[in-house]
C-alpha cells in the first residue's frame, strides 16, 4: 500500500474499499467470518514464501511456476499485462526502451521480465515501492517504468499527467490469490473465488474500483512487442 483502486489507503487501519479488499471481505463473508484482518508485509517475503501465519495474500500477484513452488494459488482472477511509463513529454517507444534507465518494483514479474527478456543496455533499478519508483521517474533519476498496467494505470490522473503509460507487454499470466505452502483451506477458497468469478461479484468490483482508478481502457494502450516476437 498505498494501491490506487485495489486497495484505497495508506495503512490497514485507513482502508476504505477497493478491488482486492472487497474481495477479501467477500471471501470472509462466504467463509463464515464476521471480520477481516488486513496486515500489510513485504512484497518480496510474500511472494518467495517467507511470510507465515496468514491466510491468503492479495497484492496483484502474478502467478508463476517460481512462486508456485514456494506456495500455492487460486484460480486465476484478472489478466495481467506489464505496462510502460515515461515522464510526460518524454518519446520512448519500444525500439528505444532498451536503450533507457528503467525502474522496476523489487521481486516482480516485470523485474524478472525486464532482466530476461528485455535486456536494457542501461543498468535497471529496483524499487521498495510503487510510489517511490514513479517519484524517480518524475524526478528524472530513471526514464521509463515497467510494471503491472493495472497498477500503473492509476498514476497519470493520480500525478496531474506528469508521466503517461504509452505501451504495455502481454504476458499470458493472470493474479491470483497467494496461500500459504499446505494451506488446509485451499479447497474452500479456491470455491469461493471461483464463484465470486462466475456469479458477476469481481466484474462488478472492477467496474467500481478498477474503473474509476484507471481512467482509461487498458485494452486500449498500445502492445510492445519485443525481438523474440512475443
Amino acid at each position: 500500500m498505498p494501491a490506487p483502486g485495489w486497495w484505497n489507503g495508506d495503512t490497514p487501519d485507513s482502508l476504505r474499499g477497493g478491488y482486492e479488499y472487497c474481495m477479501a471481505a467477500n471471501i470472509a463473508y462466504r467463509s463464515g467470518l464476521d471480520r477481516l484482518k488486513v496486515e500489510n508485509a513485504p512484497f518480496p517475503e510474500v511472494v518467495s514464501g517467507r511470510t507465515k501465519d496468514f491466510d491468503l495474500a492479495l497484492a496483484q500477484i502474478t502467478i508463476t511456476p517460481e512462486r508456485s513452488e514456494v506456495a500455492e494459488f487460486s484460480p486465476p482472477y484478472l489478466s495481467s499485462t506489464l505496462g510502460v511509463l515515461i515522464r510526460d513529454g518524454a518519446e520512448i517507444g519500444e525500439d528505444d526502451i532498451r536503450d533507457v534507465r528503467i525502474g522496476v518494483a523489487e521481486g516482480t514479474v516485470g523485474e524478472e521480465f525486464v532482466e530476461r527478456r528485455l535486456k536494457p543496455t542501461k543498468p535497471v533499478t529496483a524499487f521498495a515501492n510503487d510510489p517511490e519508483m514513479v517519484t524517480a521517474l518524475e524526478e528524472g533519476g530513471i526514464d521509463a517504468v515497467v510494471h503491472d498496467t493495472t497498477i500503473l494505470l492509476a498514476y497519470p490522473q493520480k500525478r496531474e499527467n506528469r508521466v503517461r503509460l504509452v505501451g504495455q507487454y502481454r504476458t499470458d499470466q493472470g493474479y491470483g490469490a497467494l496461500y500459504p505452502n499446505g494451506s488446509l483451506n485451499k479447497g474452500e477458497l479456491d470455491r469461493i473465488v471461483r464463484q465470486l468469478i462466475d456469479d458477476g461479484t469481481l466484474t462488478k468490483l472492477s467496474a467500481v474500483y478498477l474503473g474509476a482508478a484507471f481512467g482509461q481502457d487498458p485494452a486500449k494502450i498500445p502492445y510492445f512487442t519485443v525481438d523474440d516476437g512475443s
